[in-house]
């Protein structure tokens, strides 16, 4: 069984990989979702032709402006789409080191018991721990993965209607990651590794 919680630890190894690289992309997005939101702001101020002041005797400037705003936005709209994909590669990594970690256990040579997946060995942590982290993990990347997705989905709606208060609760939304506390995979990572850490 120990040596079969070293495999586990190696899976582990790379979710912590993965982890490093979600909190790159989440701070890109968050990046991303600022500046469409202000883009999508200042599309309301753009089409009013009274804001253009001396400005109003240029022919086209109005619609000049504003299809400079619109290609602006819509690079922006392409880049968050690129780090949803990131994002979603994440997952579907996670998904195939749960998947692999199931397999260690359910095709090995040696098929664990019941009480042998709860034994555990020193500070080890049980078979069951690993997968239990490994699932848990996956899940709520998963679930984080489709709110950013569906969150993304409505400022690209919002273009067409915006509101800043609605801009404001969906950035809110954003930055919270409501599915994903930090210090739960820190706390699954620390248990998967306590004789590092000893």
């Amino acid at each position: 069984m120990e040596a079969m919680v070293k495999k586990y630890q190696q899976k582990f190894r790379k979710v912590r990989d993965e982890m490093s690289r979600w909190d790159e992309l989440q701070s890109r997005l968050l990046s991303q979702f600022g500046n469409a939101s202000s883009v999508i702001g200042r599309l309301q101020v753009i089409q009013d032709p009274k804001n253009y002041g001396a400005l109003k005797c240029v022919g086209g400037i109005k619609d000049a402006v504003l299809k400079k705003q619109m290609e602006s936005l819509e690079n922006i709209l392409l880049s968050m789409k690129k780090t949803l994909e990131e994002l979603h590669g994440i997952v579907s990594s996670l998904e195939k080191i749960f998947r692999e970690g199931r397999q260690l256990v359910k095709g090995g040579s040696i098929k664990p018991t019941l009480k042998q997946l709860h034994q555990r060995v020193g500070i080890k942590p049980t078979l069951a721990d690993c997968l239990d982290g490994l699932s848990l993990i996956h899940e709520m990347h998963q679930a984080e993965y489709i709110l950013k997705s569906s969150v993304i989905s409505a400022l690209s709606a919002l273009t067409l209607k915006p509101s800043a208060s609605d801009l404001g609760a969906l950035q809110q939304l954003l930055v919270d990651q409501p599915n994903i506390p930090k210090e739960e995979v820190q706390y699954i990572l620390d248990i998967i590794f306590a004789e590092e850490i000893c």
